[in-house]
């Protein structure tokens, strides 16, 4: 099982998402870098259930305690250089809920597959490690390397871009800003267009009425990359953030820039033309290509899409198979789910773009790896 990712800067994930607690070790942080565990907090709420409507009734505070890596009191601390690990204890667990899926796999989530994997010895209760709950470390980690980008000029952020077919407005691909998308994360439902919330909430609590769930989309950016970061063939800016992406679980879809829509296209109106700005730099008249070129950045900002599934988990009965007496049986899932986990799968996508970028940013400036 690889719950390890990362080049220069090395994230480690552990935990379950009914065992005691769940975690995470960050390995080739800078030494002496100032980081605000406010901020931190921030992110950790926009993504913790039982805050919102659209989300699960569990209601976890999701705190993080520091357990090395760090020095300082309060909430202004700097990192030593050595690992930084954090844990949150589970506290609100009723792991009775999962008693029957040991044999009852539930459609649309890994209990099958992962039967299989683990020859049965898998944690099944609330999924186990492949739970969205193990999101909560990966939001930590991505909220304290959003702070270091910032240091470095870079801005992360993100919006809910589409929810059962409602769509909010894209990203102006050639003007997204330090400031927008600093305003965007701090708000828990990240709307370019607000007034297409009534709207997204009527579709999500359609669902729940029906004992149903909707998927959606989200889009993100980072602005203030300089160009020349990232490498050729299979050590991409677009390979390493897939690899980040596709680990938060209901993520099926990407595309970077125009994406599939380039497929529509002409060469003429696919490239991005370049051009001298008045401050003497090279940039580029379009951004069809989200900012990447060949696995490196270019200078634009940094726009990508992903795809976000119904939630799995939903009240309706469905057909699975009985794995004790081998036969055809019907499942009705318990507990407590989302109608739809998009606005609280925006802050792990901003996440995870910040780790990744981070580890890109320490690479191009020659920091060695951790076991180097």
């Amino acid at each position: 099982m690889s719950s390890t990712n990362g080049t220069c800067l090395r994230l480690s994930i552990f935990g379950e998402s009914h065992g005691p607690a769940i975690g995470c070790v960050l390995d080739g942080l800078p030494a002496g870098e100032a980081f605000d565990l406010r901020e931190i907090r921030v992110q950790m709420e926009r993504r913790a259930p039982g805050r919102d409507a659209t989300a699960t009734r569990r209601t976890e505070s999701d705190t993080p305690r520091l357990l090395s890596g760090f020095l300082g009191e309060g909430d202004i601390l700097r990192t030593t250089g050595a690992p930084l690990a954090m844990m949150i204890e589970n506290e609100n667990q009723r792991s009775g809920d999962y008693r029957d899926l040991e044999i009852l796999p539930r459609p649309g989530h890994a209990d099958y597959p992962g039967h299989v994997r683990y020859h049965g010895f898998g944690d099944v209760r609330g999924g186990g490690h492949f739970s969205g709950r193990l999101t909560a470390p990966l939001v930590f980690a991505g909220a304290l390397c959003k702070q270091l980008l910032r240091r470095r000029g870079v801005a992360v952020g993100g919006h809910v871009a589409a929810i059962a077919g409602v769509e909010d407005r894209r990203f102006d691909p050639l003007a997204v800003s330090a400031d927008q998308l600093e305003a965007l994360s701090r708000v828990p439902f990240s709307l370019l267009d607000p007034s297409v919330e009534p709207f997204m909430r009527g579709a999500v609590e359609s669902a729940r009425l029906e004992a149903d769930s909707v998927g959606g989309i989200i889009e993100a950016a980072a602005v203030g990359l300089p160009a020349g970061i990232g490498s050729p063939m299979f050590d991409g800016v677009e390979n390493r953030l897939a690899s980040l992406l596709f680990g938060i679980p209901a993520v099926k879809g990407l595309e970077f820039g125009d994406g599939f829509a380039l497929a529509g296209m002409r060469g003429s109106e696919a490239n991005d033309p370049y051009r001298y700005a008045p401050d003497g730099g090279v940039t580029a008249t379009s951004n069809h290509n989200g900012g990447l070129l060949g696995g490196i950045t270019n200078g634009m900002p940094l726009l990508l899409r992903v795809v976000i599934k119904p939630t799995a988990s939903i009240g309706k009965p469905q057909q699975t198979v009985n794995l004790e007496t081998g036969r055809n049986d019907t499942l009705t899932v318990r507990g407590r789910h989302d109608p739809c986990i998009v606005p609280r799968a925006l802050p792990v996508v901003e996440a995870a773009l910040a780790f990744g970028l981070l580890d890109l940013m320490l690479e191009a400036e020659g920091n060695p790896t951790p076991d180097a």
